[in-house]
Order: structure tokens, then sequence, then C-alpha cells
């Protein structure tokens, strides 16, 4: 198994270290302080950064065509982005507080190959093996199982809380780990009837609502949820832990958390910067 996985990853490399070469990779600078947006040909399926010091957002319930690119300060990176039709786009990190371009608008041709060539490479080799993502999945999974366990069980303190018709939330400040962001989130039901969850979405938001030309609502999707009741039984509490992918929020951004109630207008919505 160790064999196979060695092997694979071998290919990888080999194969994205030889499409580099034939395409001359761009850099791209972003900071803490503004947003950069990337729009693609096609929309975006995954988008990965080699380093935790830069956070590149996209949405992961429906496929559009731009993310969004911040950074902290730190050594340089990369990014690697798949499309919906299997192209790949690589580019080159930088961190700078002085930014020339904030928006790039790619175009197919700066693709750097197909990821069904590299399907096509493992299909002549005929190598078998367990599903790999199935496993890299469950492993994960228990990794943020445990964790979140642990939080839980030494929770942070409550920063931020909201009220309505006997509803409220609240939640910790974001706890960063390796690639992800973790937020310990409660409700409180001490109204008489129960609460059924519609859904819970937290957002990046940059600018006034009162002034719409400048006002973004970016949606931040977990990659995993630990506990997430469906409802909230009157007079109970319930906590429970959303991990979303690494973000950084800019001077101007915030959090906001919708919390939306099943057949029922008891919608909650929390600010927090």
């Amino acid at each position: 198994m160790k064999n196979s996985l060695a092997l694979i990853s071998f290919l990888l490399v080999s194969t994205y270290a030889q499409a580099q070469n034939l395409v001359e990779i761009d850099t791209i600078y972003a900071n803490e302080q503004k947003t950069v947006s990337m729009f693609f040909p096609n929309p975006i399926r995954q988008g990965i950064t080699g380093s935790s010091n830069y956070a590149f957002s996209y949405n992961r319930d429906k496929e559009q065509y731009f993310g969004l690119l911040q950074a902290t300060p730190g050594e340089e990176s990369n990014l690697l982005v798949v499309t919906g039709d299997g192209e790949v786009y690589s580019y080159l990190l930088r961190y700078s507080q002085q930014i020339e371009k904030l928006n790039y608008f790619i175009e197919a041709a700066e693709s750097i190959g197909n990821e069904r060539t590299i399907g096509t490479e493992f299909a002549k080799l005929e190598i078998k093996h367990p599903n790999i993502e199935s496993i890299l999945d469950t492993t994960k999974s228990t990794e943020y199982s445990k964790l979140c366990s642990q939080l839980l069980r030494n929770p942070r303190p409550f920063d931020q809380i909201k009220y309505k018709d006997g509803v409220s939330i609240r939640m910790t400040k974001s706890i960063y780990y390796i690639n992800d962001v973790y937020i310990l989130f409660e409700i409180s039901n001490n109204s008489q009837i129960d609460f059924e969850i519609n859904s819970l979405n937290l957002y990046k938001v940059n600018g006034n609502n009162r002034r719409k030309a400048s006002y973004q609502e970016l949606l931040l999707s977990p990659t995993f949820q630990f506990k997430m009741p469906q409802v909230v039984i009157k007079g109970q509490k319930v906590q429970f832990i959303c991990v979303y992918p690494k973000f950084t929020l800019g001077a101007r951004e915030k959090l906001i958390v919708k919390l939306d109630e099943l057949n029922g207008a008891r919608d909650v919505a929390l600010k927090w910067k």
C-alpha cells in the first residue's frame, strides 16, 4: 500500500513538473488588506494553496467562475486551480504590501494541462490499489473529529451573542490550525417551541449593506461539521463546531453568521469582526 501511494505521488509530481516546464507560470501578489479576484473561463471545482499564509476562497456548494485571494506575511507559495472542465491552472504566490493588480481575468490558454491526462498515464501503468480518495477522506474526518471533541471539552470564551424571539446564537473567535479554521457555535432555545434549523451559513462581508454598490457577501462553505444539530429542543442549548478552509479578514471585512429556521421566521444574523 505504501509503495503504491509513493508511486502515485511521484507520478503526480512528475506530470505536474512536465506541464510547468511547457508553460511560463505567472506570479500573483496578495496581502491581508485587499482582496485579489481571479475570474476563470470555467467554474472553479477545486483550489489549493501550498502554504497556510495564503487563502483562496471560492464557492464550494455552487460552482462559480471567480475566487478570492488574500495573504498574510510569509514566504512565497503556489496556487493550483482545477475548473469544472478538468483544466488545471498554476500560479506562484507572493506577499506584498503594495498591490498594483487586484483583478485577474484568466484565459483558457493559461491552462498547464487537463487532469484527464494524468488519469491516462495511470491507466497505462495498470496500478491496482484501494480507493485513495476514500482513504484520505476517512483519515481526515477522524482527525477533524478528534480535534473538535477536544475543543468542545475545553471551549474558548464566546465573544458575540444575538437574540431573536427566545432563540440566541453565540460563536467563538476563529481557531486556526494548519490549513483550517475551527469555529465553535452555541444555539440556545429559551422559547416554548422547538427550533428546527433550515441552514446556518457563514459569510465574509466587505463593505456596507447600505451602499449596495460596494457591498459583497462571500459564502464560506464548511469542509466538516461536528455535532451539528437539526433541531434545538425548547429550553435547551447545543454546541457544535464547523471547520472551514483557512481564510483571512481584511481591515474592512467582517464575518456574518445567518441562522434560518425551517418553516418559521425566527431567523438570526450575527455579525463579528
